[in-house]
């Protein structure tokens, strides 16, 4: 593995235990019946769709860092599919958590675009990964 990928897997394993926290708050929310999230349906739903999409693209991202190394592709284009893919964990969470932060939200504000760009930047990212692989 090149130390680019590397650093990127070290600064995305760092991670880990922010997802840790995410998954301890969400359960006490639920025993403890916080206010604003067992009563509100959308803020509960896109909470729970944000815990779970930052652990498996965490380790989507991790695999995917073994992958890119393997590529033909010039060191710019590496570097960019590298960042495109670990974006994905970053921004698609921060959309599904930031657009509903207050408890009485009961729908996303324009934060939600965050999961739209981090969505374009595994489908970029993954794309130039596999063609790389090609």
């Amino acid at each position: 593995m090149s130390t680019m990928s590397l650093t990127v897997a070290g600064v995305v394993l760092i991670t880990v235990p922010t997802i840790v926290f995410g998954g301890v708050s969400l359960l006490t929310f639920l025993m403890r019946d916080v206010p604003g999230y067992r009563d509100n349906p959308v803020r509960r739903g896109l909470w729970r769709a944000g815990h779970a999409h930052a652990g498996v693209l965490v380790l989507f991202a991790l695999v995917a860092m073994l992958y890119v190394d393997q590529t033909s592709l010039p060191e710019g284009v590496r570097t960019l599919t590298r960042v495109l893919i670990v974006a994905a964990p970053i921004l698609m969470p921060l959309g599904f958590f930031l657009s509903v932060a207050r408890p009485g939200d009961t729908r996303p504000n324009k934060l939600i675009w965050l999961t739209v760009a981090g969505g374009a930047g595994l489908a970029v990212g993954t794309l130039t990964l596999g063609v790389g692989l090609l």
